[in-house]
C-alpha cells in the first residue's frame, strides 16, 4: 500500500471515528431533551401541587381559628352559667 492510500485510509478511519462520536453525542443529546421535558413536567406538577397544598392549609388553619373562637366562647358562657348558679 503507497503512502497515499495509507493516508486516505487513516482519513476514511478518522471520519468514520467522528461520524460514530457525532451520532452518541446525537443520541445523548436527545435523551437528555426528554430528561429536561419530563423534569419540567414533573416541576410543574409539584408546583400546582404545593400551591394547593398551601391553600388548603390556610383554609384548615382559618377553620381551626373559628372552631377555636367557638370553643372559647362555650366555656366562658359554661363559666358564666356556673358563676350565675354558685350566686343564685
Amino acid at each position: 500500500m503507497s503512502g497515499q492510500q495509507e493516508s486516505q485510509q487513516e482519513v476514511s478511519v478518522s471520519a468514520a471515528r467522528a461520524v460514530r462520536d457525532i451520532e452518541r453525542l446525537q443520541a445523548r443529546l436527545e435523551d437528555l431533551v426528554q430528561r429536561l421535558d419530563a423534569l419540567q413536567l414533573e416541576n410543574k406538577t409539584l408546583l400546582e401541587r404545593q400551591e394547593a397544598l398551601v391553600t388548603e392549609r390556610a383554609h384548615l388553619v382559618q377553620r381551626s381559628d373559628q372552631a377555636r373562637t367557638r370553643v372559647e366562647a362555650m366555656i366562658e358562657r359554661l363559666k358564666a352559667l356556673e358563676l350565675a348558679g354558685l350566686t343564685s
